[in-house]
């Protein structure tokens, strides 16, 4: 877990030098705490202060999403406005947005303090897990804030988590980490950087944005697609090399041409990860089983010819 105190150059704007925002983000974190898996997520009243700084944020990146936001976002993000209360003088809340993302994607949120370790948080993608804050970002900086919050989980990173083909890429980098050496790990917590949190795709010839660091900031979701920003086709080798910083906008992108190449892709680069095992989720018992046997690949070829015989029976069907 990472916490930012009072010396750290950030603090001014995350407000810890102000000791009622300390205190009102303590509150978050006792929930965060308390919580056990299986529970329902704790609502939140949030005071007038709070909803009107997410209320600004929502308004400018509305405003944005329609020409700079990718497709998958905008087919979904109206759907988040219907079921979940997404609206300018509301902030969600975080049981009624994990239940739409597991009716979509079978991702559930799990409400979190502050800044996990990158081998934790990416070890809860691969069981499809989200770890989400719930504190807002201090109200002198709307527009600005270098540690995750509730505008960036639930404007930047749900809707696309919503996307089948997107939770797929997800679930695949986090899969890729379990059992990985340290080194990898970190390899992996750099592409998953430059996709989930700032990646760009391409759509009818034109750069959209798809990584919610830049959906949930109104002015570097600009900056991104400006000419300004060095933009680079995504390769994981490559990728998992590149430094970034982490407080002030990315001077390289990376370009992916769809969630699907981009997954393939991760796919290819954890097969590179040394470890004497495979891995794969099992959306029955929503549990991650380790492949390390003879007999458990002769099962997994079996299920696998179960799901073609399915799609060949569809096709006769459908040509008949």
């Amino acid at each position: 877990m990472y916490t930012i105190e009072e010396h750290d150059d950030n603090a001014k704007y995350n407000g810890f030098t102000d000791k009622v925002y300390r205190a009102r983000r303590k509150e978050f974190a006792d929930i965060a705490f308390n919580y056990k898996h299986g529970q329902q997520i704790p609502p939140v009243e949030y005071t007038e202060e709070e909803i009107k700084t997410w209320g600004k944020i929502f308004g400018e990146l509305t405003k944005l999403y329609k020409t700079h936001a990718c497709r998958e976002f905008n087919h979904i993000f109206p759907l988040l406005v219907d079921n979940c209360g997404y609206r300018e003088d509301n902030i969600p809340q975080l049981q009624d947005v994990s239940n739409f993302l597991k009716d979509c994607t079978g991702f559930t949120l799990r409400p979190v303090a502050g800044l996990l370790s990158s081998r934790d948080f990416l070890a809860g993608l691969a069981f499809r897990v989200f770890h989400s804050t719930q504190y807002i970002r201090h109200h002198s900086r709307p527009m600005y804030t270098p540690e995750p919050d509730v505008c960036h989980e639930l404007l930047g990173h749900v809707p696309l988590f919503s996307t089948p083909a997107f939770a797929q890429f997800s679930q695949e980098i986090g899969l890729a980490s379990l059992g990985a050496p340290d080194e990898y790990i970190q390899k992996l917590a750099t592409c998953y950087w430059f996709t989930v949190e700032f990646g760009l795709c391409k759509q009818q010839g034109q750069i959209k944005a798809y990584g919610a660091g830049l959906l949930s900031s109104f002015g570097e979701l600009q900056y991104a697609l400006s000419d300004k920003p060095e933009v680079r086709a995504f390769e994981p080798i490559k990728t998992a090399e590149q430094e970034y910083p982490i407080t002030e906008y990315q001077p390289t992108y990376f370009l992916s041409d769809s969630f699907e190449d981009a997954k393939e892709k991760m796919s290819a680069f954890a097969a590179t990860i040394p470890r004497p095992f495979a891995v794969r989720y099992n959306p029955y018992t929503q549990s991650v089983e380790v492949i390390d046997k003879k007999d458990q690949i002769s099962s997994l070829v079996h299920n696998v010819r179960g799901e073609l015989g399915i799609i060949e029976d569809a096709l006769r069907k459908l040509n008949g």
